[in-house]
């Protein structure tokens, strides 16, 4: 099973308004809970992007984590996530960890959560 969110389509997603856009400056991540989902959004030289903040390597957060790059590195046992897909680039972790879509929409930053089945 495939845990990255970030090719899903628009109506695939429905679209939440997490906070306006010039709250996130550059290099500031943001922690928002969205129904179940617990997220983390990242703002990297003006690029928005949304994780899971979760480590597929022992289910702790991932979100306070340092960043190298595009690489956010667990804080408790080094594993790597990619922030713009959620794929998981180093051991000890080997699954990849949910990424959500993110949009910029009448000055809010916006995240898409999939669909209830």
């Amino acid at each position: 099973m495939t845990f990255s969110y970030t090719h899903l389509g628009p109506k695939e997603v429905d679209f939440v308004a997490v906070a306006a856009e010039d709250e996130l400056a550059n290099g500031e991540r943001l922690f928002v809970e969205i129904d179940e989902y617990t997220i983390v959004v990242f703002n990297i030289a003006g690029q928005f992007f949304a994780i899971h903040d979760v480590c597929s390597h022992d289910d702790g957060p991932v979100g306070e984590g340092e960043l190298d790059k595009y690489q956010i590195i667990c804080p408790r046992h080094g594993a790597r996530f990619d922030v713009r897909d959620g794929t998981v680039k180093s051991l000890p972790a080997i699954i990849d960890i949910p990424a959500y879509p993110v949009r910029i929409a009448d000055g809010m930053i916006e995240v898409g959560i999939p669909h209830d089945e």
